[in-house]
């Protein structure tokens, strides 16, 4: 019989050391694990924040006529998109003009995909583009206007 319980001791001791073993190890994955979710948080509050800084910067810029409305939509409208937030607005719907005017000319070239174009297929997009500016403006910059009140 005592070579039973004996045993049985050696069992439960095993079967102790291996439960605290374990426990230690997911203690130190939880460890690590909160310590990399503070990190990614801290890293989407600093960009969120490089993201917030940009947009009041081009709405600003659009306000006071010194960016054109169609420059200033698209990138607005890539910039709301890329926030990341809990509970995240439509900013689709809350700025319209912006979206609006973003579907519009979002397939127009830019930057160098422009110089792979004709100059007439070009000035006939400019012209397109700047039509649209003109029917949307002000729809635009009522977005814009509130938008600077949201985010400042």
């Amino acid at each position: 019989m005592s070579d039973l319980s004996w045993w049985a001791w050696l069992v439960i001791a095993a079967a102790v050391l291996i439960v605290a073993v374990l426990a230690f190890i997911a203690g130190r994955l939880l460890s690590r694990l909160r310590a990399q979710n503070e990190q990614r948080d801290k890293a989407i509050e600093k960009r969120n924040e490089r993201l917030h800084e940009s947009i009041v910067t081009i709405a600003k810029s659009m306000d006071q006529g010194q960016c054109p409305l169609s420059e200033g939509a698209l990138r607005l409208v890539v910039l709301l998109d890329l926030r990341v937030e809990p509970g995240k607005p439509d900013y689709a719907q809350r700025y319209t003009g912006l979206h609006t005017m973003y579907e519009r000319i979002k397939h127009m070239p830019t930057h160098e995909a422009r110089k792979k174009y004709p100059k007439a297929e070009i000035r006939k997009l400019d012209d397109e583009r700047e039509g649209y500016e003109k029917e949307l403006a002000d729809v635009i910059l009522a977005d814009v206007r509130q938008l600077l009140k949201d985010f400042s």
